[in-house]
């Protein structure tokens, strides 16, 4: 890819990718100008998701396991030179949740990762899945930066760091996506909230960069129950993260979340989070 203007990437959970081009996601796609385009949950096979992005995206693809579930995608105007569906335990399947590849940008190479971490749920196999998963991505990291310094993990963590990532923090301390157990995996990779260091080379080195940029405000959120008023109130969570290298971090020119203007707006329960890095 040419280096000339900023890559603009962008991550979604799509909820299902069919589904969500029925509702209008195509629309957005298509609006956006995006050169590299991390999904989640796509719940769908290689073709079904080709034939609907088109002939101008390639794209390497990872199914789940179980049919119909999961499934990450990372999907570019340019060819990756390599993917990676490798990661974690030997005797974990990962299959669906994880995917990396390599772009030439200019010079510089670029690793995106588009990540699916489970949901968990407190008491249940599930949740012990989920720190396994976890496990997986703090051993990974720094490998990551050690191959690029230009790396970056996007995706649905379902994990809030910090009380400013939930709306209703207060009501989820005991739920799977605000454990103490689960935010401690966050201050591993980012620092913790009180660190002078938070965010810029704390911990594992990584820097949030939905946070860089919105500064100690809440928010801003990007997945809504489909239930209630949750969207129509803005009680949300902010799950949807691009955790970049400290030098692709300080490239980052510009972050957005893509909240749909109204309910019967959305093509997914998750907003697109799109930054601009000029590399």
């Amino acid at each position: 890819m040419p280096a000339a203007r900023p890559i603009r990437i962008a991550s979604v959970n799509v909820n299902g990718v069919r589904a969500s081009y029925r509702k209008g996601m195509g629309d957005w796609l298509a609006g956006r100008d995006v050169d590299i385009l991390a999904l989640q949950e796509v719940r769908a096979s290689t073709d079904d998701l080709t034939g609907l992005l088109g002939d101008e995206w390639h794209v390497v693809h990872d199914a789940a396991t179980a049919k119909g579930r999961a499934g990450v995608a990372i999907a570019a105007r340019e060819r990756a030179s390599i993917h990676r569906v490798e990661f974690g335990p030997d005797d974990f399947d990962t299959a669906g949740r994880w995917i990396e590849a390599d772009f030439a940008v200019g010079d510089e190479i670029v690793t995106v990762v588009s990540a699916y971490v489970p949901t968990g749920g407190v008491g249940t196999p599930k949740q012990d899945d989920k720190y396994a998963f976890l496990d997986g991505l703090r051993e990974r990291l720094p490998q990551l930066a050690e191959h690029s310094r230009y790396a970056l993990v996007m995706g649905d963590l379902n994990v809030g760091h910090r009380t400013l990532d939930i709306k209703n923090w207060k009501g989820n301390v005991k739920n799977a996506g605000f454990l103490p157990e689960e935010r401690a995996y966050f201050d591993d990779f980012l620092g913790a909230e009180g660190d002078p260091d938070y965010n810029a080379g704390a911990g594992l080195g990584w820097v949030d960069v939905g946070r860089r940029f919105a500064g100690e405000v809440p928010g801003p959120y990007t997945w809504w129950s489909q239930r209630g008023k949750a969207f129509d109130t803005d009680t949300g969570w902010r799950i949807d993260y691009h955790l970049a290298t400290p030098d692709l971090a300080a490239a980052a020119t510009s972050y957005t979340v893509d909240r749909a203007a109204a309910y019967d707006e959305r093509w997914s329960d998750h907003a697109p989070v799109v930054v601009d890095y000029a590399i």
